[in-house]
């Protein structure tokens, strides 16, 4: 048997562990981080913009007195995006107020622009201005209504000029300003084609004491 009398104690030596060397992505992982919310920050609002919503200014009296002129708005793009996917026509409801691609050959000028009108007419409808009204006949009203006294702008027009008597096509809006006295709009140029809406006006959001939610 061995017995630990008389034996010599051997002290251990003790050893500091190393630390783990940092490789080059834990070194610069901060630096890459904020490299990366740098680069998406910018792409993510591009994105917003072309796909989701986007902002505008009204430039112009065509929709006084339910828009002003300067005017900010917030254009929701959804709608039309999901139409973009599925591969069908953009055809906001009556009454909304839509942004829309405009010809060189809708404004007196030639220029290629951006417009905002309200949709009257949807397709089926037959459109027929005389006498200063406005009346839409379709299978649900074959007898025609005037949408000028039941739309969000009824109290607003008091008169709408031209005579017009024109069927709204699929894949088509009829669209008009809310001030028909001075508006270049669906009476001059014809339907406006679902392939050049933008999207639907969904907030005012300055002047900041008229915010509203369309």
């Amino acid at each position: 048997m061995l017995s630990s009398r008389g034996m010599n104690e051997i002290n251990q030596p003790v050893t500091t562990p190393e630390k783990p060397k940092k490789n080059w992505f834990s070194t610069h992982g901060e630096i890459l981080s904020t490299i990366g919310i740098l680069i998406a920050a910018p792409v993510l609002a591009i994105l917003l913009t072309i796909f989701v919503f986007q902002s505008y200014e009204v430039d112009g009296p065509s929709m006084e007195t339910t828009l002003q002129d300067n005017d900010r708005l917030i254009v929701n793009k959804l709608g039309k995006t999901w139409t973009k996917v599925n591969g069908s026509d953009y055809i906001p409801d009556r009454y909304s107020i839509i942004v829309f691609h405009s010809h060189s050959s809708f404004s007196a000028n030639g220029e290629n622009k951006q417009l905002i009108k309200r949709v009257m007419g949807i397709p089926g409808d037959r459109v027929v201005i005389s006498k200063g009204l406005v009346k839409l006949f379709n299978s649900e009203n074959p007898a025609g209504f005037s949408p000028d006294e039941q739309g969000p702008q009824a109290g607003v027009i008091e008169n709408t000029t031209g005579n017009l008597d024109e069927t709204v096509e699929d894949g088509e809006v009829f669209v008009m300003g809310d001030n028909r006295e001075n508006s270049l709009d669906s009476r001059n140029f014809g339907p406006v084609k679902s392939s050049d809406i933008v999207g639907e006006l969904s907030f005012r959001i300055f002047p900041f004491n008229s915010i509203k939610h369309f």
